[in-house]
């Protein structure tokens, strides 16, 4: 019985002589592998897309209905000013009535009359909101009313707000909010 070997030699024998004589190729570095991806961290997304759903729904248990009172005091003021606000005793300097608009334009609104408020030096100020219960646009799809719970959302967010509160029913009830601004301090030089 003939060796398997040697046709296997034979065979390498007439691919040489088919191809004729070879130049070898220069030595040459292999090109880098592609980088892998990435490792993500699918535990740490899945948690914060988990956790900004519960933040979604704390939101949504904290809004306010048409008819719930804004009410807020920061521990540096004493509840018997919020008391004096509540029943409409302290002076209104300046009014931002915010009906009509959408909540981009209010917050904007908001924001640049709060600003220019304490500006001027102005300690209280009534902020129009509206209830919340006329139109398409002043009402959220969960049915709450968008432009009081951002006025709430906002002033709660403030460092110059002291207090504020919805307002006595002669000056517009809980389709307002009386705010109490903290004085301008002076820089000094």
């Amino acid at each position: 019985m003939a060796d398997p070997r040697d046709d296997d030699e034979d065979d390498a024998e007439l691919f040489r002589s088919a191809i004729g004589p070879v130049r070898p190729l220069r030595e040459s570095t292999s090109p880098p592998d592609r980088p892998r991806p990435r490792p993500r961290a699918r535990m740490a997304e899945r948690d914060e897309a988990h956790a900004r759903e519960e933040f979604r729904h704390a939101l949504d248990a904290s809004l306010l209905d048409a008819g719930d009172a804004l009410s807020y005091r920061r521990d540096e003021v004493p509840p018997r000013v919020l008391q004096k606000l509540k029943r409409g005793e302290i002076a209104v300097q300046e009014e931002l009535d915010l009906h009509g608009a959408d909540a981009r334009a209010a917050e904007q609104l908001l924001r640049a009359f709060l600003h220019d408020a304490r500006q001027h030096g102005v300690g209280c100020v009534r902020i129009i909101h509206g209830k919340g219960s006329h139109g398409p646009a002043s009402i959220a799809s969960s049915g709450m009313p968008v432009l009081k719970n951002l006025v709430d959302r906002l002033l709660r967010q403030r460092a110059d707000i002291l207090a504020f509160h919805s307002a006595p029913p002669a000056q517009g009830g809980t389709g307002a909010v009386l705010v109490l601004l903290a004085p301008r301090r002076l820089r000094s030089s």
